[in-house]
């Protein structure tokens, strides 16, 4: 929550640091940039140290070192120590964000593990509500800085409680997992250039760094699966990423989060450009999203020991496909009821997508490598967004044509003509991924996941909260 937190009220106050320290454009959006590649780059070795030396280790040394950045990136005095800083948040936050799903994978058998994540899942819809409205009243009352130490004091005092508290782990079964130093650095290498190449794909200035970038991913990721199949302790444990339930549950949330946070981009343009709106009522018009997370995760968490991650998945993707398809109808007429229903049909598909899919990974785990697990999901989470922003950017521009200025200026005759036939791409991204539900078990794992083993198939009311 404390990660979700940060990552909105940045958006709010990077117009004021920008200002406040003389900073152009291109270094401010590196604020962003820079944690978001160290996140994403460092998210499954992150799993792989917990694996080894405890979920709670590395889970209090990420909440303690995120703290420590957080202040430093208040107190700093220019823009190049802000990205500096905000590139060491993004490496504590790769520490502690699969940390969470390994303490829980641990604490819980498979069939309970539905209602946690659930909750960890709607902290995160609270945070995205929250963080626009705190940013902005924090940054107009005491300036951008105190943005940063919102989440200084909760950091530290889970960061000490998770070394205080001890509690019970579950006998490791044979040695601890090898750390691949070098596959941990080929895929970090790899996940940077991809990350780094998504970002800057809509920037027509930077045409030859992108597609350097992306030759990297490319080459780094030809490198990567080379030296995991030879490697004698491979970072990505065969068996889980070879898992007929693991690899299609991380590809929905790629595309569930591609298409939600695609959606998200344009539609607050939309809100603003279009229909004129301030950021303030702009986030009230977009809110039903955020409140059906929410509401949407325990709901999840029922629908998976009933019907199982088949069928919760699929119609949730279905649901977050019509959501996107009903936004994308909007024009200068739409009121409030049309824009909040599709921003609701959109939190509650996505909502419920991600506990059903995130339970898919975490259980199909074994608890040794319950850390790895965690970080591919969250990796899933990371590059997913940053997929779908490039992709709506990109169909925007072609669509709608550039206008003379820094930035696209389209009138909003423009902007509407771009605007349907993009949200309806990233409809179909959702599609797509409803079609890959139909790959996920028909029924929950059982308490014989905790070994690798996968269930029987139980009555339709049998316990299998995901």
């Amino acid at each position: 929550m404390i990660v979700a937190l940060d990552g909105t009220v940045l958006t709010v106050v990077q117009p004021a640091l920008q200002r406040d320290l003389g900073a152009s454009f291109a270094q401010a959006q590196w604020t962003s940039t820079g944690y978001l590649i160290a996140v994403a780059s460092l998210l499954v070795f992150a799993g792989r140290l917990g694996d080894r030396y405890g979920h709670r280790r590395v889970f209090a040394v990420g909440a303690l070192g995120f703290a420590l950045a957080s202040a430093g990136t208040g107190l700093a005095s220019g823009v190049g120590w802000v990205i500096a800083l905000r590139v060491a948040q993004g490496v504590f936050g790769a520490l502690l964000q699969p940390a969470t799903l390994g303490m829980l994978r641990a604490a819980y058998p498979p069939d309970r593990l539905g209602m946690p994540i659930a909750v960890r899942t709607s902290a995160i819809g609270l945070a995205a509500a929250a963080g626009p409205v705190a940013g902005g009243a924090l940054a107009t009352e005491l300036g951008w800085r105190s943005v940063f130490f919102l989440s200084v004091v909760p950091a530290v005092v889970i960061g000490v409680l998770a070394l205080v508290v001890r509690v019970p782990e579950p006998p490791r079964e044979g040695p601890p997992p090898g750390l691949d130093p070098a596959g941990a650095v080929l895929l970090a290498v790899t996940l940077a250039c991809l990350v780094y190449t998504l970002v800057g794909v809509a920037d027509s200035g930077r045409t030859a760094v992108t597609a350097l970038g992306a030759g990297g991913a490319v080459l780094g990721a030809a490198v990567f699966l080379r030296h995991e199949r030879r490697a004698a302790s491979p970072l990505i444990p065969p068996r889980l990423i070879g898992s007929a339930a693991v690899g299609p549950a991380l590809g929905i949330l790629v595309a569930a989060s591609a298409a939600m946070f695609g959606t998200l981009f344009v539609g607050t343009y939309f809100l603003q450009d279009v229909l004129e709106l301030d950021p303030l009522h702009s986030a009230v018009r977009a809110l039903p999203l955020a409140v059906m997370m929410i509401v949407s995760a325990p709901c999840a968490a029922v629908l998976l020991r009933r019907y199982g991650p088949r069928r919760t998945v699929t119609a949730a993707m279905a649901v977050l496909a019509l959501g996107v398809l009903a936004l994308s109808r909007l024009d200068q007429a739409s009121g409030p009821v049309a824009v909040g229903g599709g921003f609701l049909l959109v939190g509650a598909g996505f909502g419920t997508v991600m506990v059903a899919a995130t339970a898919v990974v975490v259980r199909h785990a074994p608890v040794a490598g319950a850390g790895v697990a965690g970080g591919l999901q969250q990796t899933a989470m990371n590059v997913g967004p940053t997929l779908g922003i490039a992709a709506a950017t990109t169909l925007m521009t072609a669509l709608a044509g550039h206008a003379h200025g820094t930035g696209p200026h389209w009138t909003d005759g423009a902007f509407l003509a771009a605007m349907g036939p993009t949200l309806t791409a990233l409809a179909a991204v959702a599609a797509l991924g409803a079609a890959a539900g139909t790959r996920l078990p028909a029924r929950a794992a059982g308490r014989a996941a905790g070994t690798g083993a996968t269930a029987a198939p139980g009555p339709p009311d049998a316990p299998g909260g995901g």
